[in-house]
């Protein structure tokens, strides 16, 4: 088949280390490849390329038959490509007509043609089934309408090939499905898609190729037929791994280090109660809005709570972050670009937040910045990450695992005995995910506490030594490790028992 887009010998590095290293690959009109590897594999780094947002080191792209080199994105866009980013690329305050066309308005004798912009974009929703008024305020929309509507920019844009950067990591599983559905009939009209994700079995679902970077080179290729999961994995981290979830060093002790007794907030959750020890894991688990995120903001005191107690290690809590943190609670954000991270600070100073006191001298107050850059470097070793240089290099220029691996480093330079985990793995590889599932082993062998909020079953099951299962704000059931089952789990989250 005619190629669409070829690299040959692409190359990108970052402070002299390569991102992605003679990436050479040739992608068919009409395909639909999925792109795999761990996070800084390369995939995000090549993909950007192709839009435009980053230039190459060396190498050629090759786009329709010439030689492409987009300065920036619009070039990207005005040659036919759409980019559907992890991070959505819209203006929440302007409406979805707005948006589609906020790179140029049409005009109606020296007006804008706001009745055209809103028809046009009206005939793009009913293409993608998204039935809303053109003119409504994209803030309004959900999660996954807005992932449409990424859609239909793209569409707008007449884009021959549209690159999906891990687009489900915020939808529900409806919405998930909706979005399958709508890649699926772009497939049908001939549009050439590359589709980005972590979820292997999504991977296989939809695609018609593989692609594997690890490195960032191309390690492995090939018809998604002869793809098993054991292949993909074997493939990204250049081993078999051995299990998905890592043994328990420990059980848990008996000791109570976490005690909530009826804690209720209005509309938010009610008369909620549970235990957690020390060296425990206990699994949060429920479906969308039963309230465990809720729950983790008021333990750590970023919510407010109307009646019950929270009491740590023996001692009711009161005042609200500063005073946690100061106890020795941590808590892993679910929302780690906005609440867990300063993106355009540097990898050191944002592993330094929450503990930038606990290097300060004696006498002056002053900071010890040579301890805290050891301690910094020492962890980012602990921790793996990957990156060149953690004292000048930004957090955002990290992968999404890397920077997930930041968030949490951030918590364990503080040195905390509760660790509360809101979806620590969501939008990290398989690799990534292995490595963090070994850090809540190692938190809980030390004595720590670990709060495990995840929407995967799966997930908590592998790691928690009980499940406490929320729904519409309340506990509905608890189940210890060797009770687990996975029927009876979800029967509980829909309230079904």
């Amino acid at each position: 088949m005619t190629a669409i887009l070829e690299f040959k010998q692409l190359s990108k590095a970052w402070f002299g280390v390569p991102a992605v290293s003679d990436f050479t690959l040739s992608i068919a009109a009409g395909a639909l490849l999925g792109f795999i590897g761990q996070n800084g594999a390369g995939k995000s780094t090549l993909m950007n390329m192709v839009g435009g947002i980053v230039m190459p080191t060396s190498g050629d792209m090759i786009w329709r038959g010439q030689s492409f080199k987009p300065a920036n994105p619009a070039e990207a866009r005005k040659a036919g490509i759409g980019f559907i980013h992890q991070e959505l690329n819209l203006f929440s305050n302007l409406s979805i007509a707005e948006n589609l066309y906020i790179d140029g308005f049409p005009r109606k004798r020296g007006m804008i043609d706001w009745s055209g912009m809103n028809q046009r974009t009206a005939s793009l929703l009913k293409r993608l089934a998204l039935d809303v008024d053109p003119s409504l305020q994209v803030g309004r929309l959900s999660p996954g309408e807005r992932q449409l509507v990424e859609i239909a920019k793209a569409l707008h844009n007449e884009a021959n090939l549209i690159i999906f950067d891990e687009p489900t990591t915020s939808l529900t599983p409806r919405e998930v499905s909706r979005l399958f559905e709508t890649i699926e009939s772009l497939r049908k009209g001939a549009t050439t898609i590359i589709y980005i994700s972590h979820i292997l079995g999504d991977v296989r679902k939809l695609s018609d190729q593989v692609v594997v970077m690890r490195d960032g080179r191309l390690v492995d290729s090939g018809m998604t037929a002869d793809f098993s999961i054991k292949r993909m994995i074997g493939s990204m981290i250049g081993r078999e791994l051995a299990g998905m979830y890592p043994p328990r060093s420990m059980p848990p002790g008996t000791e109570t280090m976490l005690e909530i007794e009826n804690l209720s907030q209005p509309g938010v959750i009610e008369a909620i109660s549970l235990r957690a020890h020390k060296g425990e894991v206990v699994g949060l688990f429920g479906l969308l809005g039963a309230g465990r995120s809720e729950l983790a903001r008021i333990i750590f005191g970023i919510d407010p709570h109307s009646a019950g107690t929270i009491t740590f290690n023996g001692k009711i809590l009161k005042g609200g972050p500063r005073e946690r943190i100061a106890q020795g609670m941590a808590f892993v954000t679910e929302n780690r670009r906005e609440e867990g991270l300063m993106l355009d600070q540097s990898i050191e100073e944002n592993l330094a937040l929450a503990s930038i006191e606990k290097f300060g001298a004696a006498v002056t107050g002053m900071v010890d910045e040579g301890r805290l850059s050891q301690r910094a470097q020492q962890l980012s070793h602990e921790l793996q990450l990957k990156a060149a240089n953690i004292h000048l290099q930004s957090a955002k220029s990290l992968s999404g695992g890397n920077q997930q691996k930041v968030v949490i480093g951030k918590w364990k330079m503080n040195e905390p005995q509760l660790f509360i985990l809101d979806e620590p793995t969501r939008g990290v590889d398989v690799g990534a995910k292995y490595e963090i599932y070994s850090l809540i082993d190692r938190m809980a062998a030390s004595g720590g506490t670990v709060l495990l909020i995840s929407s995967e079953l799966e997930e908590v099951m592998g790691m928690a030594d009980r499940i406490v299962v929320m729904n519409r704000g309340e506990v509905v059931g608890e189940v210890s490790r060797k009770d687990f089952d996975e029927a009876k789990i979800l029967a509980m989250a829909f309230r079904e028992v």
